[in-house]
């Protein structure tokens, strides 16, 4: 069995898709996942799984939540080691950025270096990002809600699907992979 971390795209957000935490872990149990746990309402589970291709957990569990609540919701699996790699490798840490201020969006795959360089293209200041393969570090000093920097955006000049978390529940997430 291997631990996992599932990222659910848009849930519970304006009152939109919304799933209660303590049925999707129930779903999670009943797709035979074990040692299922849940950490806030926006779609985060860390489960154990015997199966470790990414791909198909994906597909598993968004098919679940399509048949169970009628809505189709992205998601993205990480590793623990991938998120641990993520904490480590934040180039706004070493520049002494607030952390409150810090998010990462998590991608579903690397994007293109012709759609990066379009998103380079583009000055977004006081706002800072850094790609890093499949992770996006963001740092925006007014904070994500007034970004112009925003997971719609990497999608839109990325065209990748991705789905952002602040640094506070990257850390979190971490931990409770351990």
């Amino acid at each position: 069995m291997k631990k996992f971390i599932a990222l659910l795209r848009g849930i519970n957000v304006s009152g939109q898709k919304k799933i209660k935490m303590s049925d999707l872990k129930l779903l999670f149990e009943e797709m035979g996942f074990k040692d299922v746990q849940t950490y806030i309402q926006s779609g985060n589970v860390i489960f154990s799984s015997k199966e470790l291709s990414v791909a198909k957990l994906e597909i598993k569990i968004s098919s679940s939540i399509k048949r169970k609540y009628g809505f189709d919701v992205r998601v993205i699996i990480l590793s623990a080691k991938e998120i641990e790699y993520v904490l480590k490798n934040n180039p706004f840490l070493e520049k002494k950025k607030d952390e409150d201020k810090l998010y990462v969006t998590f991608l579903s795959k690397i994007p293109s270096d012709e759609n990066i360089e379009k998103m380079h293209s583009i000055d977004y200041s006081p706002e800072e990002y850094f790609i890093d393969g499949k992770h996006l570090h963001l740092f925006v000093p007014n904070g994500y809600g007034k970004a112009k920097i925003n997971n719609n955006l990497f999608e839109n000049k990325l065209k990748v699907s991705g789905t952002t978390r602040n640094w506070k529940t990257v850390k979190a997430l971490s931990e409770l992979a351990k």
